[in-house]
């Protein structure tokens, strides 16, 4: 996916964590708070849904905690850079993607130039990043209608964003918090794991459960203004910590809480 992020730094209750994690708690569960939730121990037996509410808020400061300072981790000056870098991104990581990205973007800086470029030439561009004959007729196809359709701009809406060859929620999601502001919850396989590991979704026990249902499950808990930094610290802490084999529970932040930890 595409985030980065610090451990250390900002005050976990600033404008873009916990702050609003109040807010959000309150409506979720009809309370109304002064401070944000106190994460409990774990206990054993069945969970209401407005204490696995209030457990999921502590649980998200904590994590604001953790990382501070989230941020897309791919690299980009302009939406359009964003988009295909996105679409590049699929099984593999953003590091391999930022190699390959600079020399795309200077030699197609635009998407008319990209909508008339040699398939061959991007496909031995992006040979690195993996499925690069998939990979390039979607870069050129999605380059061809943002021209015909959009005037060569980045549209700002899911169902345009989505309408664009090789581009799915996830990539628009990605897009639109990262690129224009705009509230956007990118569900990818390190989100997945880590609600369900943490129980924050209804559907937990599916091992692969449909990703736009968790999206708008998990958003319906948080304030839209913390959909992005919330996909991102998720991803961030199944990288450093949740890993998909041998999660580090010992040293995870939410060890104490988390109804998965061993």
């Amino acid at each position: 996916m595409t985030t980065d992020g610090g451990r250390v730094g900002r005050d976990a209750d600033d404008s873009r964590g916990t702050g609003r994690v109040r807010a959000a708690t309150g409506a979720a569960t009809g309370m109304t708070t002064g401070t944000a939730p106190r994460a409990t121990p774990r206990t054993t037996g069945r969970e209401s849904k407005r204490a696995r509410i209030e457990r999921m808020h502590a649980e998200y400061a904590l994590l604001c905690q953790a990382f501070p300072a989230p941020r897309c981790a791919l690299d980009f000056t302009t939406p359009l850079q964003l988009l295909i870098a996105t679409v590049l991104s699929a099984q593999t990581t953003d590091k391999r993607v930022n190699t390959v990205t600079p020399t795309l973007f200077a030699e197609y800086p635009d998407a008319a130039a990209l909508a008339a470029a040699d398939p061959e030439r991007v496909e031995d561009i992006i040979h690195p990043v993996g499925f690069y004959h998939a990979k390039a007729k979607h870069l050129l196809g999605l380059a061809s209608a943002l021209e015909t359709r959009f005037g060569g701009e980045v549209p700002r809406t899911m169902d345009e964003l989505t309408s664009l060859p090789g581009v799915g929620r996830k990539t628009a999601n990605v897009v639109l918090g990262n690129a224009f502001g705009v509230p956007g919850f990118p569900v990818d396989t390190h989100v997945m794991r880590v609600t369900g590991r943490l129980r924050w979704r209804s559907d937990w026990r599916i091992a692969k459960s449909d990703p736009v249902k968790v999206e708008h499950e998990i958003c319906s808990y948080f304030d839209p203004a913390d959909w992005t930094d919330l996909s991102h610290r998720l991803i961030l802490h199944g990288r450093a910590t949740c890993h998909a084999r041998k999660p580090d529970c010992a040293n995870c932040p939410l060890n104490a809480t988390c109804p998965s930890a061993v």
